[in-house]
């Protein structure tokens, strides 16, 4: 399907602008928040699924991407700032508000936050807190659930080639259609410097300050439990490693269902956490419900 047109903005945010990217130009708008060491890119295979008239707007969050150079503090409540100041930026009263793994927390901050401004909210594959075992220190945790993304970020590479083919070899873009043009899109858009010395853009400080903040912080885990908007939940069957369990197993999630208020959940079979936003089978599921979205605050 072709991608839908693009052009990026700089919003004015505290402490600097944010680099926020459009697909489209119709007048049914889903802003989108992406994960944790990730960028706006990383929606790009939405985009070309999403029906005609619906726009995509997503950002790279604070200290990621072209808004690596923004200060903190970071964390949920202010990316959700960063979020409405978008809305405001396109001078937009409400939209439908989505978000991916890390993304899907700051969904879920910002719609309880700011609950008028975001009319449905997707969480895909996240939004729903990790358990935090007792005597374990939450930063022990936090390499283990991210240690290959964190040593990642330590990492140089002489060119975009040598970016690409480290990243060829992770497990969860090994999956048919999971390496495309769009997920090159992502990998190039999060590389920072110069040959041949180029690096990610996602800020080491950031990511280890919001990835503890999940763990750790009460209100923000317990956000999803006060959405008010009409929520579906995406998950994907395989992990960040194209393992299982999965990052959001039934395990996790039978003890929460009777007192959440999300009015959907869908499992998008033969994803991973990756490939559930990259590639085709994923980005078609995820856009149908965003496109639904869109069509009941149109109606």
């Amino acid at each position: 399907m072709p991608l839908a047109p693009y052009s990026s903005v700089e919003v004015p945010v505290e402490g600097g602008t944010l680099h926020v990217g459009r697909w489209g130009h119709g007048d049914q708008v889903v802003v989108a928040a992406h994960g944790i060491t990730g960028n706006h890119r990383s929606w790009q295979a939405v985009a070309r699924a999403l029906e005609p008239g619906v726009t995509l707007v997503a950002s790279d969050l604070r200290g990621r991407g072209r808004s690596t150079d923004l200060p903190g503090p970071f964390g949920m409540r202010r990316h959700a700032q960063d979020m409405v100041a978008v809305l405001d930026h396109l001078h937009l009263d409400q939209a439908v508000l989505a978000g991916h793994s890390m993304g899907a927390y700051v969904a879920a901050v910002a719609a309880t936050t700011d609950p008028k401004r975001w009319s449905s909210v997707v969480l895909v594959d996240g939004g729903v807190a990790l358990p935090l075992p007792r005597a374990v220190d939450p930063d022990d945790m936090l390499a283990g659930v991210l240690g290959p993304a964190l040593a990642r970020l330590e990492m140089v590479f002489a060119d975009r080639a040598a970016y690409h083919a480290f990243w060829r070899d992770h497990p969860a873009l090994v999956e048919p259609g999971a390496w495309n043009e769009d997920t090159e899109a992502w990998l190039d858009h999060d590389l920072t410097g110069e040959e041949p010395e180029l690096h990610s853009s996602a800020s080491l400080e950031a990511v280890r300050f919001d990835g503890r903040e999940l763990l750790v912080d009460e209100q923000v885990r317990r956000a999803c439990f006060d959405l008010q908007q009409p929520t579906t939940l995406l998950r994907a069957p395989r992990g960040l490693l194209n393992q299982v369990p999965p990052l959001l197993p039934d395990e996790l999630l039978d003890p929460l269902r009777a007192r959440w208020p999300i009015r959907m959940e869908m499992l998008v079979e033969n994803t991973n956490h990756y490939s559930i936003l990259l590639a085709p089978r994923g980005a078609r599921a995820v856009a149908t419900h965003l496109a639904g979205a869109c069509r009941r605050l149109a109606g």
